[in-house]
Order: C-alpha cells, then structure tokens, then sequence
C-alpha cells in the first residue's frame, strides 16, 4: 500500500491503519532515530515510541482532528482493556519522544527519497532554493518565553512566531533540510546551519534578503562545486575586474571589517559574476558565484532566478493545502513546536514523494508540474477501495495511480498581466473626503 492509503482511509471511514504507511517509511528508520537518542518503550504502553513517531506524522497529515481523537481513530494504540487514550498520556508520550528523533527521521528519509528521485540538473548542478517562513505558535506562557512576537508603531502581534529558513529542491519540492528558532533570529543567521548539509554539486537561488558575503563566501568554500545565485541588492559597491560579455562583468566585492570579525576566513575581497538582462523594460541583475562563462553561460542564469518561487509555492502548499488553513500550530510547549515542526516537514515531504513516483511514470514531466491539491484528491478517492479489495488486487488500484497521473498536469504557468504596485498603508483615522456630504 502506498502512502494516501492512510489518507483515503481517514477521509472515507475516519478509521486508518497507520502502519500501512512502514512501505515508505521503514520502522528500521524509526528505531534506528529512537535508538540515536537514547529513547525506548521499556514496558508495554498503549503508545510506544515507534507509535508516536506516526501520531507526530498523523497530526499534520489529519490537521482537522484534535489530538486525541485523532489516536483514538488510529490504529497506533495497543490493544487494552479501555480502547482509548488520555489527553495528558498523549502529552507525557510526545514529551518522552522529543524533537530530535523526529528530526533524525526526516534527515534519514530526504536523503534517501532525494537521491531515488533522480532529480534534473542544469549543468551538472542540482537546482536549489532557500528562504524563510514564519509559524504561528499558540499564546502561551512557555511559548511566549521562549519565541518572540514581533512588532509594529500599532503593537506587538497576538502570538508568539517562530522562523523557520528551509532548503528545498525545486524540481521535485522535496525539502532538504531546514532549519528554525524565534522570529527575532535573523534569516542569514538560521541559514548558516543549512550549510553543512548542503549536497555538493549545486545550486542554491537565494532572494536578495540573504545578501551577506560571510554567509555567500562560507557557502561556496564548503564542500564542492556549492554554488549560489540572488539578485544584487541596491546600492552594492562593486569593482568591475574585466568584462566578459556585453552584459557580464567579473565583479570585485569588499568586505567590511564586521563581517570579517563575524566569519573569521572571510578575506578583504571577493569574486564575483554579475550578469544584467533586460526583462518587461528593467535591467535585472544577477550575481552569482558561477564564475566560468564557458561552463556557465549567462544567458540562462537570469532566467533560472523565476525558479526561487518554487520553494514559495512549497510553503503554500503546506500551511493551505496540508494543514487545511490552520496557522496556528497545535502545541502548548517549545518542545513540541519543535517537534510538530519536524512532523509537519516529514508529512510534506511524504506526500511530495508519492508526486514523484507519479511524475516518473511520465515523459518530460517534473513533479512540480503536477497539482498538489488534484493529486493528492485523485489518490485519497482512488485507494479507498483498498480496504474493502483482496489482496491480489491491490497493485491493481496501486498502478492506477500512476496512470492517472497525466490529468494532474498543470497548464504552463502565465505571465503577470498586471505588474506589481505599492499599495498605501491603512491609515489609523478615518479620512474625511473633500466632496463628502454631511447630512444633519
């Protein structure tokens, strides 16, 4: 059975059997997190660790349930005298578990679901995007300790928010890593941990709210070919080394002597591309760390940037489509936002990865050019019929899937009619119009 058997299921019947989700996901995956961190079920509970790792997994893939009743319809609840579980056992069994073996979880499955999906290359290097996102946490006074709320000349927001930066692989979405703490912590801060864990042979699309020549420098030093392309931020000083082409000029950039006491092996200068391409009637200019113009030609760079949004529609996709609109997180407790978090990631990534089985099964076709919300609609419907068929016929509705998969093929996507306008600020007062009529 594949992964939307559970979610056919629930949907269908409101009754799944979580486990048929171990084809995917492999228990030796989850013991082997468990056993990292030192943690085990040493008597017989009614929720085992191995259980709660799919009930973490459970409470972004079936958002619209609370908690317990999401266990009590489940089947990751042993066999006992009372067939359902407290509210506070739910609490001490996720406390137990912690964040970090969810974690472990995802790190261990979007390498090993990355590296099956074969992902396409543009010159050798996997494409590549990083930006941020904000959660909402629940106001809280543990939560409020620990996550800020930010602020504005009206007040500071209703709930504490936590910033989470991730790395994504655009053709596929599949998430690669990610990284989060409170939403006072600065983006280029948090993007300093995706660098360790950044494949080699890459390239990563950074918007131009990254730009910091200690993060740029140490990204590219790490590890092999790991390179990066943004847009260039207004009023950059540059020096211009030599011309390569009409519009592509190998760039000296200076660093500044804080950034050089905040990254220790940043040197006083750096190389650099920048490549300008007229695009609507406004030069847009590019730099990148792709220095060689005969690897690397300009003409493509520019045009690889439109790929950024991808990870855009990634972050929709999650907070719209899996978590069904609810912005604000579940957890009471710092700790398990973290660890709804991680859930939140492996169920996405889950998902993500039965769209590029499907995508495999046709010609020229990238996962991200399938519906999110169509194909995961066209699944649910297709393997409800798996619990009530034997089971020699289930490859049957299993390849229908992928069969199915050409109507799920989004139409190209069509350019902005309208460009992009500053809208006013709301104003506090009400304004009185000059041609307003009083009426006594």
């Amino acid at each position: 059975m594949q992964l939307s058997t559970a979610l056919s299921l629930v949907n269908s019947n409101n009754v799944t059997e979580f486990q048929n989700l171990a084809e995917i996901l492999s228990p030796e995956i989850i013991s082997a997190g468990l056993k990292e961190h030192g943690i085990s079920t040493i008597r017989k509970r009614k929720l085992p660790m191995e259980n709660m790792v799919w009930a973490v997994i459970g409470m972004a893939l079936f958002r619209k349930f609370p908690m317990r009743q999401m266990l009590n319809q489940l089947d990751i609840i042993l066999p006992s005298g009372v067939p359902y579980v407290a509210s506070s056992a739910v609490t001490q069994a996720r406390k137990k578990l912690g964040s970090k073996v969810i974690e472990t979880v995802f790190q261990q499955t979007q390498q090993q679901w990355n590296q099956d999906a074969h992902h396409g290359q543009w010159c050798g290097l996997n494409l590549l995007g990083v930006d941020g996102v904000v959660w909402r946490a629940p106001d809280t006074d543990e939560n409020n300790k620990e996550f800020a709320k930010t602020g504005t000349q009206h007040g500071k927001a209703s709930y504490p928010q936590v910033r989470m930066v991730c790395q994504m692989e655009l053709t596929s979405h599949l998430l690669t890593n990610s990284v989060f703490d409170s939403v006072d912590v600065n983006e280029m801060n948090l993007a300093l941990g995706l660098i360790d864990k950044t494949p080699d042979n890459s390239l990563t699309l950074f918007d131009r709210g990254f730009y910091s020549l200690g993060l740029l420098h140490r990204w590219q030093s790490t590890g092999k070919a790991r390179h990066w392309l943004m847009p260039l931020k207004k009023n950059t000083q540059y020096e211009v080394i030599k011309s390569i082409g009409r519009q592509d000029k190998l760039i000296l950039l200076t660093t500044t002597p804080q950034s050089r006491k905040k990254f220790p092996e940043l040197p006083k200068t750096m190389q650099a591309r920048l490549i300008t391409k007229k695009v609507k009637g406004k030069d847009l200019q590019i730099l990148t760390s792709m220095t060689d113009p005969m690897r690397f030609p300009s003409a493509d760079i520019v045009d690889l940037y439109a790929h950024r949004w991808e990870i855009e529609l990634g972050f929709r996709e999650m907070k719209q489509s899996l978590l069904d609109n609810r912005f604000t997180l579940r957890s009471n407790q710092p700790e398990l936002i973290r660890q709804e978090l991680w859930g939140i990631l492996l169920a996405y990534n889950l998902i993500r990865y039965q769209m590029v089985l499907m995508a495999k099964s046709l010609d020229g076709i990238h996962p991200n050019q399938l519906s999110f919300n169509g194909a995961s609609m066209h699944i649910i419907h297709e393997l409800t019929q798996l619990s009530f068929c034997t089971p020699g016929n289930i490859p049957k509705y299993t390849m229908n899937i992928t069969k199915s998969a050409k109507q799920f093929v989004l139409p190209s996507r069509r350019e902005r009619q309208y460009p992009r306008m500053l809208k006013c600020s709301k104003n506090r007062y009400p304004v009185k119009s000059k041609n307003a009529v009083h009426l006594k």
